[in-house]
């Protein structure tokens, strides 16, 4: 029986006909042409700033809009989602690995996490690591739809949201685009994440207790450390290997990566600043509070 499962899902997650002859093409996959993909982020940046702008004026000052079990049920999706294509393009990377280790011999590949941070140049976007990627790339559009939950349920609307959740989606469609290496390692890593981070995000949305440090902060500094370990890899193994394929699709991706990570960065200090702040101040609310506590025994004593 558990034979027969573990095969099942071998079977429609990595040697089904419709992953393994997978194509990216405009006119075979939806959402693969480059108006589609800049008319999909124009119209999520206008409809976020249109949404924030109504909330605020419509709704009082600190007063929250009720969505219900609507945020949980949108987190338990992404993160079951991040699991299937964690677990898809696991198994059909090592599918792939398998099928196509013999070619390796023309080029200078020679072991299986070299073709992972390395595409050989000439590589194509089909097969079955192609088709999770156009599945992930997919899956970020479902993840647009948290900044609206987000917007409506604390009226809250930030710079780096918007760029960060744009800048995502558009790397997804360059990796597919220029059949960019690294791209099998950063999906396994990000829906690794995603399924930790929705899932904790799930657990707290139905009432549960929350961690006593900021758990997603900390999810998120761990996976931008691991691809900046990554890109130094492939950018190792463009110079020693002679090339990878989309390597100019891989360092516009660097660079906005690197926007990301400063912008998260400032996010961060400001947020750890603030907490200290509060702390401190919380402190001196106590000293305060205890300095006075003295104070009105050493009269009652007194008078």
């Amino acid at each position: 029986m558990r034979l027969s499962i573990i095969q099942s899902t071998k079977y429609w997650l990595s040697e089904h006909p419709s992953i393994v002859n997978f194509r990216w093409s405009p006119t075979e996959s939806w959402g693969s042409t480059w108006s589609f993909l800049f008319s999909a982020i124009t119209i999520y940046l206008i409809s976020a700033v249109i949404l924030h702008v109504v909330v605020s004026l419509i709704l009082r000052t600190n007063r929250r809009l009720p969505l219900g079990p609507i945020p949980a049920i949108h987190c338990l999706a992404v993160a079951m989602a991040s699991v299937v294509i964690f677990v898809g393009i696991l198994l059909s990377t090592a599918a792939e690995i398998r099928d196509t280790r013999w070619f390796w011999r023309r080029t200078k590949t020679t072991t299986a996490f070299q073709w992972l941070l390395c595409f050989p140049l000439g590589t194509r976007p089909s097969g079955r690591v192609f088709f999770w990627s156009y599945i992930f790339y997919l899956s970020r559009f479902l993840h647009l739809l948290r900044t609206f939950l987000t917007v409506l349920e604390h009226r809250k609307l930030t710079f780096f949201t918007l760029f960060n959740q744009s800048i995502l989606l558009f790397m997804s469609f360059l990796w597919l685009e220029f059949s960019q290496s690294f791209q099998v390692l950063a999906i396994l890593l990000t829906t690794l994440l995603y399924s930790v981070v929705y899932g904790y995000r799930f657990w707290i949305a139905i009432g549960l207790p929350r961690a006593c440090f900021p758990f997603v902060v900390r999810c998120q500094v761990v996976l931008l450390g691991c691809n900046l370990v990554c890109h130094f890899g492939v950018l190792s193994l463009h110079i020693l290997k002679g090339g990878c394929n989309g390597i100019g699709a891989w360092g516009f991706n660097s660079m906005l990566n690197a926007v990301i990570l400063l912008l998260f960065l400032k996010f961060y200090l400001k947020m750890y600043s603030n907490k200290r702040k509060g702390d401190s101040l919380s402190e001196l609310k106590g000293s305060s509070r205890h300095l006075h506590s003295g104070l009105e025994k050493r009269d009652s004593k007194g008078s």
